[in-house]
């Protein structure tokens, strides 16, 4: 798969949902609907001024109520679309609970490496994160910005850059961070990384 492009205009903002409690107790929450916290709240309203700052021809967020919210208090739910494509890992068996205790049953488990019974493994997420990139580029637009989950978007943001999303795996994402994929001249690149506001 080649990453070098003719039209290398298109910027694509991640930004991460807010604080939930199973985002601050370290609980994987993928299929689960679970809100943003006051801080959470608090966190996606102080990405507002920055967002501001740009303009954006797309604005896509994930159904979940968590990602919904955070677009909704950043100031860009008027322009909002829900993108199915957006939700987070399927965890299956794993979901609600905590890597240290899945690694008490299943020694160095990883969600970027093992089997996940019930759920998504990391070539299914990758190839979700690929298509979506491919859908998202034949838009000829400049700025886009997307409202997701950390999982998920450090796939995307993997498969945009390597075409793999096992660096996802290197790419720590806070809760209402924003995250910048673009072009290095014409190569695919990731521009700015978990900035926190």
């Amino acid at each position: 798969m080649s990453h070098v492009t003719s039209n290398p205009c298109p910027q694509i903002w991640l930004i991460r949902h807010g604080e939930t409690e199973w985002s601050k107790s370290g609980q994987h929450t993928g299929t689960t609907d679970i809100a943003l916290t006051e801080q959470g709240r608090m966190q996606a309203a102080t990405l507002a001024p920055l967002l501001a700052t740009q303009t954006f021809d797309i604005v896509l967020t994930s159904p979940m109520q968590r990602a919904i919210d955070t677009c909704r208090l950043a100031g860009l739910g008027d322009q909002a679309e829900i993108e199915p494509e957006l939700h987070e890992w399927n965890y299956g068996i794993y979901e609600g609970r905590k890597t240290a205790d899945i690694r008490a049953e299943a020694p160095d488990w990883s969600v970027w490496t093992s089997p996940i019974p019930g759920g998504e493994n990391a070539a299914q997420v990758g190839a979700r994160a690929q298509a979506l990139i491919d859908r998202l580029l034949s838009r000829k637009v400049n700025n886009i910005a997307l409202f997701s989950h950390a999982h998920f978007l450090r796939a995307l943001a993997a498969v945009w850059a390597t075409g793999a999303p096992s660096l996802g795996a290197h790419l720590a994402l806070d809760t209402a961070a924003i995250s910048v994929l673009g072009f290095e001249r014409e190569v695919r690149a990731i521009v700015r990384w978990n900035l926190q506001h």
